[in-house]
């Protein structure tokens, strides 16, 4: 196909892909396709020492969202406090939480983005509901905190 083509002939007369562009699309790292706003989720709750984070990718099976994040606090306190410092690091960056429920109880606290859900449970409500295993055809993706320190200042850096 020429470098010029337009899309109807792009798509009238696709070219054929590669087995090496086959192996680069699904040897992609999903790490690579998180949001900074994940990101920048997963350092305010690792900056308030959120237990065993978890990002699961959805989208290939469910059409509400495209990606879980679920931590645990060790009591309502630190759950409140995880999911209070999610909220106000997406807030100063200019991504309002869409709806909260379960602030109260704090058993677990679920924070709506859209295109993402935030779970904070207490260890308890964590091992009861087992979202992971409830989730378990979603692909896990996983992420160094490294990862996520470098998000945080490049999304500080923009705004």
């Amino acid at each position: 196909m020429k470098p010029n083509s337009t899309a109807k002939e792009q798509s009238l007369y696709p070219t054929r892909t590669t087995q090496a562009e086959i192996k680069a699309i699904t040897s992609a790292n999903p790490v690579d396709e998180l949001d900074e706003r994940i990101l920048l989720a997963l350092q305010a709750a690792s900056n308030k020492k959120a237990i065993d984070m978890v990002v699961l990718d959805l989208r290939e099976i469910a059409s509400f969202t495209d990606f879980f994040i679920i931590a645990s606090g060790a009591n309502e306190r630190q759950v409140r406090a995880i999911a209070e410092g999610i909220v106000e690091a997406l807030k100063k960056v200019g991504t309002p939480v869409a709806r909260i429920e379960g602030h109260k109880t704090a058993e677990w606290i679920l924070l709506d983005y859209g295109d993402f859900l935030v779970h904070v449970f207490d260890d308890k409500s964590r091992k009861f509901y087992d979202l992971e295993r409830l989730w378990r055809e979603s692909k896990r993706v996983t992420f160094p905190s490294e990862l996520a320190d470098k998000a945080t200042g490049s999304l500080r850096n923009e705004s």
